[in-house]
């Protein structure tokens, strides 16, 4: 290819389409050379170079992509990991058996925005109104709040926005893609099977559920107490599911009113979820078994005949209800693979690296921009939930452990990219810290790269006190000079370097 004289390897190869990792460099500012993720190889030459800093000669020819290469840019990545202090998802994010996004869904109640919060609940939970009353909360055993006082009533937030969503004129149902044509058969309607109908579903594909109850539901209609969870609410959350054009055979007997082998033969594929299964029942469907149910691969749930999957009480007997939807959710992310020829493998788990235990004095810091107040709890088994005005003063409870850049992230995205491993180079922590001294923006130094950036735009701006390099050698830092305020450094450049920050080091508060 030709290039402008001037232009760096990296400029040179992006316009070809090939996406050299590069954390330290930005358009318009001096390379740094300091993340060493960009490096390539330039006529064969054994050793690497930084392509934000090497400029294109004629005549090179440049290797990006070899495995060597990867191997350089993942210890690169490494040993920036190593010195990372933050998490990337929250502590309740990670111990939420289905995933789902708590830390973005309490600010999204804490800024009023209940229809963007019951969209993000229901990415990943089905029966969200169900749960928020029947939930064990394991989310809520991962929440970093109790180190101070008690953890965020996580799970009547999200009863809370399932119910004003259930009470609308207008629910929110998720976007179905275009038939595809393909059919899946479920057999059992409780909340496995009920979940991966509902995720079936949005990816056009037909699901048919077989329940030999008169009623949908499983355990949730025909075990648990009234008291604990209104029928008329389960009824409303199974209604939306059905909206979505699940189709129910109810009073239906497998191998009774329906032949097993009909159902294989009828459906792509097909789903066995009807809860826990005593040893002589499981002779009907022909599988292999162990001392729990049916023997199931762990990680996409197919079991020994391949268009058969199964999930939740039947795989492995347990008394979670989120375990159980989450299992339905996993279940059909496997079905939807094999429907369509892709590898059945495990849904891979976000990328995040984790603080761990804190420090004395630590969750102060975390403290340091959340409400004071005490939580707010409910009398045992309410029917009435939260009121607006609870539910918000609840979420302001939040400490933010989340990253607030990680869809943007470059540390993040190249480090799952390359697969890094985050613990490979294990040293000491320093201390968290978290600066909120700024009207606008926050800075974790723990987070910081010490790419330079933010220290190259405050001086190209003529900012009076801007940011420098502090210290020697392994213990150089960004931070502001002769101690000053953040808030003085950056008058006029502070959204710019949030901005340029490839990291969460630097980042917008929340307004």
């Amino acid at each position: 290819m030709e290039v402008p004289p001037g232009s760096t390897i990296l400029n040179a190869v992006r316009k070809l389409g090939i996406d050299i990792p590069a954390l330290c460099f930005r358009d318009g500012c001096e390379p740094s050379t300091s993340c060493l993720v960009c490096v390539v190889r330039i006529n064969n030459q054994e050793r690497l170079v930084p392509s934000c800093a090497t400029l294109a000669e004629d005549g090179m020819q440049i290797q990006s992509e070899t495995e060597d290469i990867h191997q350089a840019r993942r210890t690169a990545l490494e040993l920036l990991l190593s010195d990372h202090l933050g998490d990337c998802l929250g502590p309740c994010q990670t111990i939420c058996p289905a995933g789902m996004n708590i830390p973005l869904m309490i600010r999204q109640i804490a800024n009023g925005d209940f229809r963007d919060a019951i969209i993000t609940v229901k990415r990943d939970i089905a029966l969200p109104a169900v749960l928020g009353r029947i939930c064990s909360a394991p989310c809520e055993k991962g929440c970093r709040r109790k180190e101070y006082d008690d953890a965020v009533a996580i799970c009547l937030l999200k009863r809370y926005v399932a119910d004003i969503d259930l009470a609308d004129s207008n629910p929110y149902l998720p976007a179905c893609k275009d038939e595809t044509g393909k059919k899946v058969g479920i057999v059992g309607a409780g909340p496995a099977g009920l979940a991966a109908a509902y995720h079936l579903r949005q990816e056009g594909i037909a699901c048919t559920i077989f329940d030999d109850h008169e009623k949908p539901g499983g355990m949730l209609q025909y075990a648990v107490p009234e008291e604990k969870l209104s029928r008329a609410v389960l009824a409303a959350e199974i209604a939306l599911i059905e909206k979505l054009g699940v189709r129910f055979k109810l009073s239906t007997r497998i191998d009774r009113d329906t032949a097993w082998h009909d159902i294989r033969n009828e459906f792509d594929a097909v789903l066995i979820a009807i809860g826990e299964i005593k040893p002589d029942k499981t002779e009907i469907f022909q599988l292999e078994t162990n001392q729990n149910g049916l023997k199931t691969d762990k990680k996409t749930n197919q079991t020994s005949l391949p268009n058969v999957f199964a999930a939740g009480s039947v795989v492995q007997p347990g008394k979670m209800a989120v375990r159980t939807v989450a299992a339905g959710k996993t279940a059909a992310a496997s079905i939807n693979r094999y429907l369509f020829g892709q590898p059945l493998i495990s849904t891979p788990k976000p990328f995040s690296v984790h603080i761990g235990h804190l420090r004395d004095g630590e969750i102060e810091k975390f403290m340091t921009n959340a409400s004071l107040n005490g939580r707010t709890d409910l009398e045992k088994d309410s029917p009435t939930g939260l009121s607006v005005e609870q539910a918000q003063r609840e979420a302001r409870r939040c400490l933010r452990c989340d990253c607030r850049k990680y869809e943007t992230c470059k540390l993040r995205i190249y480090a799952e990219k390359y697969q890094a491993r985050p613990n490979r180079y294990k040293q000491t922590r320093p201390l968290f810290e978290r600066n909120i001294q700024h009207p606008d923006i926050i800075f974790e130094p723990g987070k910081c790269i010490n790419c330079g950036l933010c220290v190259q735009i405050a001086a190209a701006a003529g900012e009076k006190v801007g940011l420098t390099f502090i210290g020697r050698g392994f213990d150089v830092r960004v931070r502001v000079p002769f101690n000053d305020s953040l808030k003085d450094a950056l008058t006029q450049t502070a959204a710019q370097c949030a901005a340029a920050c490839p990291t969460g080091a630097l980042s917008l508060k929340d307004k």
